[in-house]
């Protein structure tokens, strides 16, 4: 055989190992993790629990990019048209990924479609709250005065998800209330703290600080049952049967994003939320970790995509 073909018929195997060592290298600098939300946002303040131990994990650096508007979709947006390399990341969420593909006309990304699905992060309630001064000191009460004065009362919501939950609280108590929308669920709550909003569903951790504080009075939390961090709140569900609202939260990379990184980091995020003081910090906010490999992340992704659709549809909102 000539030399020059043996030469040619050795270059695969000697590419090779440098190939798989190319890839076991990931990662090699910073991964950056784009939030469509606002600094303080439920979103933002569970990713800032897992910046140091994911960065631990995987021996490089991981930041944030605060990138609000649109409801998320500025910040998607951002990651759709980053390198697939997998060193830019999107969170997806209940808002931007799933009711926004039904809410959003002519929305610029699908979040099936657009993404490499790298891990599932938890899920959280949220709860509702009134101002300290509110003459509703229950779920019952406020329905009441729902009634009594149709439309004249206000909720606020920084989000699509927070909007679905109390346009499902009103649907399911025969009440109106008026919807007034907010730049992100910390001005949301910042609305009811001044007494300018009449309720909100606000996210877990930041509303209970502000109910310790006595700023806001919490009247339910949207989980079924009661939830263990503060088991002296009853849920919406005591007083509305079948209430319920969880939002989640999940990581995607753009389309075409090498499968070696997308494994690399799936794997270092599920030991990460396996680790008991990530789950004992994140216990604390109102956050229940929970790991899933990218194919069934992926596939949870689509059954809220067709769930909340059908939901945001019953409760008669139309895209915008």
């Amino acid at each position: 055989m000539p030399l020059h073909r043996r030469h040619m018929l050795a270059a695969p195997a000697l590419l090779a190992p440098r190939a798989a060592q190319a890839q076991s290298a990931w990662p090699e600098r910073t991964i950056r993790i784009t939030i469509g939300f606002p600094a303080g946002s439920v979103t933002d303040s569970l990713m800032r629990n897992l910046l140091e131990p994911l960065s631990r994990e995987l021996g490089q650096t991981v930041i944030i990019d605060n990138r609000p508007g649109g409801n998320g979709v500025v910040g998607t947006m951002a990651v759709k048209n980053a390198a697939p390399d997998g060193y830019n990341q999107a969170i997806l969420s209940v808002t931007n990924g799933a009711l926004n593909t039904y809410l959003v006309r002519n929305l610029p990304y699908d979040p099936i479609k657009d993404f490499a699905h790298t891990g599932f992060l938890a899920e959280a309630p949220y709860l509702l709250v009134v101002p300290a001064n509110s003459p509703a000191r229950s779920v019952a009460e406020l329905i009441e005065l729902a009634k009594q004065r149709p439309g004249e009362l206000t909720f606020s919501h920084g989000n699509f998800s927070a909007l679905i939950g109390s346009e499902m609280l009103c649907r399911m108590t025969g009440t109106r209330m008026l919807a007034v929308p907010s730049r992100g669920g910390p001005e949301a709550l910042t609305e009811v703290l001044a007494g300018r909003i009449d309720s909100t569903l606000t996210d877990f951790a930041a509303g209970l600080a502000q109910v310790r504080e006595g700023r806001v009075r919490a009247l339910g939390v949207t989980s079924r049952t009661v939830f263990p961090l503060a088991p002296e709140i009853p849920p919406i569900a005591a007083a509305v049967p079948g209430y319920e609202l969880i939002v989640w939260f999940g990581l995607a990379a753009p389309l075409g994003t090498p499968a070696p990184a997308v494994a690399r980091f799936n794997e270092a995020l599920g030991k990460v939320l396996a680790q008991p003081e990530t789950r004992e910090k994140l216990g604390r906010l109102g956050f229940a970790p929970r790991a899933m490999p990218p194919e069934q992340w992926r596939d949870f992704l689509q059954s809220q995509i067709t769930s909340l659709t059908q939901l945001a549809r019953e409760i008669g909102l139309e895209p915008s």
